[in-house]
């Protein structure tokens, strides 16, 4: 029998995400950030869909394995680094109040930094690009629009086309249909932007193996 406490959570889900949209129709990145009721606003709807996620029943995640429940990036980047003879020390981090503490974690030993796609860490990027920058710490992103801002490098899904994506899912459920029956929609565009300004402040060569198959290289 399905666990009904799932409904209530689900709607959640489906009642922030469509919050979120609305919030961010017809804004350009830039307006975004220089709104900050809009800011805060869409990290509240985050951090709804982050609980409700949670607290969704654990029937109904192995019911639907496809979905990323458990930080699959994480695992991947865990299980291939050994190999090259490096290894990972994961830093949860919530939100931007923690940031300098992960960083003081990050003083001795660690060779390079790998910052997730969570949206907090986008909203908050020119906090964590500045601490970057002052402990000399090369970073790969998971999203691109760190990487103009001043970052290294970003390889992870288009967040243009994962946003129109969802546009269309929560149109769908708005018609009528229901989460469950609708196809986990995964992200169908990647891309590898390089900022060759950040490599030379840190003293790094980006080999041209790296360069060659990059969407955008920042001079």
């Amino acid at each position: 029998m399905a666990d009904r406490s799932n409904i209530p959570r689900l709607l959640d889900i489906v009642d922030a995400s469509e919050f979120i949209r609305n919030e961010m129709a017809d804004l350009t990145l830039d307006a975004f950030e220089q709104d900050r009721r809009t800011r805060w606003s869409v990290e509240r709807g985050i951090e709804i869909i982050s609980e409700a996620s949670r607290r969704l029943s654990a029937d109904l995640k192995a019911w639907h394995p496809d979905i990323p429940w458990h930080t699959p990036m994480l695992k991947a980047i865990d299980a291939a680094l050994p190999q090259l003879g490096l290894q990972v020390l994961p830093i949860p981090v919530r939100g931007p109040a923690e940031f300098e503490g992960a960083f003081a974690t990050m003083t001795k030993g660690v060779g390079a930094l790998f910052v997730g796609d969570n949206p907090v860490y986008l909203i908050h990027r020119n906090r964590l690009l500045a601490l970057a920058a002052k402990h000399r710490l090369p970073t790969l992103f998971g999203l691109r629009e760190f990487v103009p801002a001043g970052g290294l490098i970003s390889y992870g899904p288009s967040l243009a086309d994962v946003f129109r994506r969802a546009a269309g899912y929560v149109d769908k459920i708005r018609k009528g249909a229901q989460p469950a029956d609708l196809p986990v929609d995964q992200p169908a565009k990647f891309d590898l932007v390089i900022n060759l300004k950040t490599a030379k402040a840190l003293g790094l060569t980006i080999p041209p193996s790296l360069l060659q198959p990059a969407d955008e290289v920042i001079q």
